[in-house]
């Protein structure tokens, strides 16, 4: 029994290993993974429980307010009568009193009601203010998964050279044969292979440290066996700016209206019903200096007028604090436009330049199979042969560059303009 577990366990652990050894990842599923497990996001969800506390709060100011009082005093002198009362005694220099107060609002001018709204409207800033941080993880994602492109593209170049010398080595290797060509040339071709193997080490490397980055950000293990797709860009962009930056704009703008709101409901009249019970000496009655119970109770109105002072100047602060954010939305879609005007001229050169690659492999390629033909022929050495190889391969690693740069160029436009 422990051995059929022992060995469901390592099934199941090859499993894994097979799953995970056949990742494949677009670069959508990574800005998602990204902003899923980006410490950050964590903070959103605290902002929302700290508004609805505090509104929940707020609420609270609907309910009966209760307090419990007392006092305990000595005055110099109290109140008399001129004239000998039968049965009225003198109060009392100490007088004491325990009391409780009981409030119920019934008009406030809809203060408790805007104050719960301004700190909604507080929370979605903060939540905004995130969602801008992580809106720019999207560059550094792009910049490692094209990075990763980049180089499996050159890896594939690399085997594309390697067949392309290993066809030279078997011409050579005949003309040897034959006498007609010299061991020295092979030699040749044998350390360009070596050369070759040498940069495929280095790429594979890179590659690794450019997916051991990438799985920090989206908390996956990506291993050598972990595929990119290679993503499509269409041949026009929307220029229209749709920034996560313009929505915590528009919730600053609406947070600053919430505030002036309550600058006016603070200066309305308020109505509240209250009630008072307690025991004391004197009591109601300050014609009687014996403990005793009392209450009262009744309707109370309030309309504090000295807010009138400072609501010009309240109002203006929230003016200024407006034209403040709509300066930093006009210096933020300056500085957007101008951005995409750069991409723009960016995506036409690389277009431009991807034209003159295709033309330059197409001649280089012609080049290469003609000394193919004279290497066979020993026309030329395998030095000029590995010249016209090495040639076509640069060309061909400028048309990889370039499609990269355009593919990298495009998605970077799409992401400042947050389409």
């Amino acid at each position: 029994m422990n051995k059929f577990r022992f060995i469901l366990s390592l099934l199941l652990l090859f499993s894994s290993v097979v799953l995970q050894a056949q990742t494949k990842l677009n670069i959508e599923q990574c800005y998602d993974l990204a902003k899923k497990n980006y410490p950050l996001v964590k903070q959103m969800e605290l902002i929302s429980k700290t508004a609805d506390y505090t509104v929940q709060n707020a609420s609270k100011g609907y309910l009966p307010q209760f307090s419990v009082n007392g006092q305990a005093t000595y005055q110099s002198d109290v109140t008399g009568l001129p004239i000998n009362v039968p049965n009225v005694e003198k109060l009392s220099k100490d007088q004491y009193k325990l009391y409780a107060d009981v409030s119920q609002v019934i008009y406030d001018g809809g203060v408790i009601s805007q104050q719960k709204k301004i700190m909604q409207s507080n929370a979605e800033v903060e939540q905004e203010k995130i969602e801008v941080e992580l809106y720019k993880l999207r560059e550094r994602i792009n910049q490692l998964f094209f990075g990763v492109l980049l180089i499996d593209g050159q890896l594939t170049q690399v085997e594309l050279l390697r067949k392309d010398v290993n066809t030279g080595m078997e011409k050579v290797n005949a003309g040897i044969k034959n006498g007609v060509a010299l061991k020295t040339n092979a030699d040749v071709l044998k350390a360009e292979l070596l050369k070759a193997e040498q940069k495929e080490i280095e790429l594979k490397s890179a590659r690794k440290g450019f997916l051991d980055v990438l799985g920090l950000f989206i908390n996956q293990t990506l291993n050598e066996n972990t595929t990119l797709d290679e993503p499509q860009i269409s041949e026009s962009f929307v220029a229209t700016i749709n920034r996560t930056e313009l929505k915590l704009f528009e919730v600053q703008n609406k947070y600053i209206d919430a505030q002036s709101k309550l600058i006016t409901r603070k200066n309305l009249p308020r109505l509240g019903l209250f009630g008072q019970a307690g025991y004391g000496r004197p009591a109601l009655n300050m014609l009687n200096n014996k403990f005793d119970t009392y209450y009262i109770g009744g309707v109370r109105f309030n309309w504090a007028l000295s807010g009138f002072y400072t609501m010009k100047n309240e109002r203006q602060l929230l003016d200024v604090n407006r034209k403040m954010i709509d300066v930093q939305k006009e210096v933020f879609l300056f500085n957007t436009n101008l951005a995409l005007t750069q991409q723009n001229t960016e995506l036409n050169k690389f277009r431009e330049l991807m034209h003159v690659d295709n033309q330059l492999i197409e001649l280089r390629t012609e080049i290469k199979n003609t000394s193919k033909v004279q290497l066979e022929n020993g026309v030329i050495s395998s030095n000029d042969y590995l010249r016209e190889v090495n040639a076509e391969d640069q060309a061909r690693q400028n048309l990889l560059v370039h499609e990269i740069q355009l593919l990298m160029a495009g998605y970077n436009y799409k992401t400042t303009s947050g389409n």
